[in-house]
């Protein structure tokens, strides 16, 4: 049985996720209504655990694309390639998600180009429209595709901040860190630790996040202790678990990594 392209990017099995506040039931209601939306918060803080989970709650394929400085409107929507002696044009993420009424998530989309975060704003209106300049075309979106875009607005600086025009385009969901019982439980489902060495490392992300604006730029994210807990579940001992996942990964500077081992070695 061939498998269709919307199948290929559809999620069969529930990602775990345990909803903080009611972002389920703003971003099913902004699907059905047709609005793009944007997922703001810091770095492994759950976003796109998050879209994965509500591409299965709605039943839509999801695509992902992770935006970076050299992104280019040629690489969302489609370019031409040599194949033998013809040339054929290929359909790039964007188009693809919206022929099949697709959801489009743009990772961190502050990172893209300018021209090509402009590209995606004829989809953000009423017009639903997407631009394939090469081919001379217009493609209307179905009611069933989503854009959803992500950035993390602490972090960039400003340079990289999204233009006003960009940003009023969209329905903006904040994230953070989840509280420390839901924390908890993901670090126990996702990392399989008991609750006892769940909870430290979560006492541990606290006070880390603490340092933030004292030499720290971003504080350890949940991603980080569920990596902790997933080394440690592996074998190696909490705190070398915390060392390498934690403070060897979220800053270089050795009187922050002091500090931040301290505060390891003082709760576990």
């Amino acid at each position: 049985m061939i498998e269709t392209v919307a199948e290929k990017y559809r999620i069969d099995t529930e990602p775990f996720y345990i909803p903080v506040n009611n972002e389920v039931e703003l971003f099913a209601a902004a699907y059905h209504a047709r609005l793009p939306v944007m997922l703001k918060g810091p770095t492994g803080c759950g976003k796109t655990r998050f879209i994965e989970h509500m591409a299965w709650r709605l039943n839509r394929p999801l695509i992902t694309v992770a935006c970076h400085e050299d992104l280019s409107a040629t690489d969302l929507v489609g370019r031409f390639l040599l194949e033998g002696e013809e040339t054929v044009w290929h359909d790039g993420p964007l188009t693809t998600a919206v022929k099949i009424g697709g959801i489009c998530y743009l990772d961190e989309v502050v990172e893209a180009r300018k021209d090509t975060i402009v590209l995606i704003h004829p989809l953000t209106d009423d017009r639903r429209i997407l631009p394939v300049e090469k081919l001379g075309t217009l493609i209307k979106a179905p009611d069933e595709f989503m854009l959803v875009v992500s950035y993390n607005p602490g972090y960039q600086s400003v340079l990289k901040d999204l233009k006003h025009s960009t940003r009023q385009r969209f329905v903006s969901l904040e994230f953070d860190y989840p509280s420390p019982e839901i924390e908890t439980q993901i670090l126990m489902h996702e990392g399989g630790v008991d609750e006892s060495l769940a909870r430290d490392l979560v006492k541990i992300g606290e006070k880390v996040r603490n340092l933030k604006g004292h030499g720290l730029e971003e504080g350890v994210s949940t991603r980080l202790l569920v990596y902790a807990a997933q080394l440690m579940t592996n074998g190696i001992s909490p705190i070398e678990a915390c060392r390498v996942a934690i403070t060897n990964t979220i800053t270089d500077d050795p009187e922050i990594q002091r500090s931040i081992h301290e505060i390891i070695t003082t709760i576990i």
